[in-house]
């Protein structure tokens, strides 16, 4: 036994300077240190180094040349509608989803028809289905320890703003929309980020005690029991902050100067999707996705990214650039906006409205290259998906090729060029990703490449977060 514990003992001396050996390799040694400090050229940027102690980076870096838009012509545009603000939340995807639908509704009236959707009214049941994807992925995944990748997925972020246009689809189809007017954004909605915590921490608490149910094995009767009560609590903290959703309404459209058109009439909130939308969304459209990552013309399927348990996952067609853009101009040739998404806070000039390639210079400010691509952006977290606008308006040069593109934001109407955001063609095959085209102008390859099995990916990828 003596002996044993000598062995075990001398094991752990000899272990431990070796770990810790190991360890000093792969630190800043003294030798290393003195090499940084030797080729540093810090200290012969003295000037430039007092600048940036009293200055913005950006500023810095601006490049004053593309401080104004001056070509704001567009050979192909859609007509103008209302800018809105989405203001302190995350819901770009429902502005930009809305944004397509109203303008559908305007369009098919011949633009003598207006009408507004409550953004408030749809973010209410958006977060209620979170909470119940939530709860009942965590009553999925019970049998799996807490560490496990996809029990991590809900605990850490059980509910949040973000979507897509497919979750809108859905939403919209199962609770319908009612106007802006009916149900107008409260202080909550607009600013969100106080309620997603509470809601977060009680769903963090709910699943601990669901995952508690299973490992006690109590009947699925009984954890569906307490799994309603749970969301009647999360139903109650939506009602005080969001105003409960309304049931039944009056309401009279009105054309484009505001004056009302016909009688006013009562509707549900699904008879007015039907009176606005005309039908079902889904099954119209193909998401494409720009992922150069991923083999083109194939069809991909994201795990867990959707807004209802019972909804659909977000499915997207990969394809070049090329084929997204001139999907793109098939429907703005015919006045159709279409929802899209992008990486925007990269090169974005905020005064401006404008997106350019070399809208500010910081390899020439810090001496350096930033020379990756768009599939090494991905794949290192650099760059994906990030907010949602509606594409609206496309330039064209005279041999038909994109010169610059035009989108409808949710900032306002007073930030960039009154609410609308300009973008380079260089910039937009660099950071666009997600298209929403309507079926119609999608050429027969490429709808027969979205009709194939679909290959599922993990939602952890970093190219598929949602838009906010």
């Amino acid at each position: 036994m003596k002996k044993t514990i000598i062995l075990l003992a001398m094991t752990v001396a000899m272990t431990v300077p070796a770990v810790a050996q190991g360890r000093a390799q792969g630190g800043i040694d003294g030798a290393m240190m003195r090499h940084i400090t030797q080729n540093s050229r810090a200290s012969q940027n003295r000037a430039l180094s007092n600048a940036m102690a009293s200055n913005s980076i950006d500023d810095l870096a601006r490049n004053y040349r593309n401080n104004t838009v001056t070509d704001k012509h567009f050979s192909i545009e859609t007509p103008k509608q209302t800018i809105h603000n989405q203001r302190q939340s995350g819901r770009c995807w429902m502005y930009s989803s809305f944004n397509v639908l109203r303008a559908n509704f305007a369009r098919r009236h011949a633009d003598t028809l207006r009408v507004e959707f409550s953004h408030d009214y749809l973010f209410f049941y958006d977060q209620l289905e979170k909470a119940n994807l939530m709860l009942q992925g965590v009553i999925d995944c019970a049998d799996k320890p807490m560490d496990d990748v996809r029990v991590q997925f809900f605990f850490k972020n059980p509910i949040n703003d973000g979507g897509t246009f497919c979750g809108a689809a859905d939403l919209a189809e199962k609770y319908g929309l009612v106007p802006m007017e009916v149900q107008p954004e409260t202080y909550t909605a607009e600013r969100t980020s106080r309620l997603g915590s509470l809601l977060s921490s009680k769903l963090r608490e709910f699943g601990l005690e669901l995952r508690g149910m299973v490992a006690a094995k109590k009947p699925a009767s009984a954890i569906k029991q307490r799994k309603t009560e749970m969301l009647t609590t999360i139903y109650d903290m939506l009602s005080l902050a969001l105003g409960e959703p309304i049931k039944e309404f009056t309401y009279a459209f009105r054309d484009k100067d505001g004056k009302q058109v016909g009688a006013p009439r009562t509707y549900t909130p699904l008879e007015f999707y039907r009176e606005t939308v005309g039908g079902p969304i889904n099954g119209t459209f193909i998401m494409a996705m720009n992922d150069p990552r991923r083999e083109y013309y194939k069809t991909y399927e994201v795990e867990l990214d959707r807004h209802t348990y019972d909804g659909h996952n977000w499915v997207y067609v990969n394809l070049p650039m090329e084929d997204i853009a001139e999907m793109a101009v098939a429907s703005l040739r015919d006045s159709t906006k279409l929802y899209s998404s992008y990486d925007v806070g990269k090169q974005l000039n905020r005064n401006t409205g404008y997106l350019a390639l070399d809208n500010f210079d910081y390899a020439s400010l810090f001496g350096t290259t930033f020379p990756m691509n768009k599939a090494e952006r991905i794949s290192t977290f650099d760059s994906g998906s990030s907010h949602a606008m509606t594409l609206c308006a496309v330039d064209l040069d005279a041999a038909g090729n994109p010169v610059k593109w035009k989108v409808e934001n949710s900032w306002g109407g007073d930030s960039g060029q009154s609410g609308y955001i300009i973008m380079t063609n260089d910039w937009f095959n660099a950071y666009a990703f997600r298209l929403v085209v309507d079926k119609k102008y999608v050429p027969e390859r490429i709808l027969k490449a979205a009709q194939t099995k679909p290959v599922m990916v993990m939602p952890e990828d970093p190219l598929f977060t949602p838009d906010n």
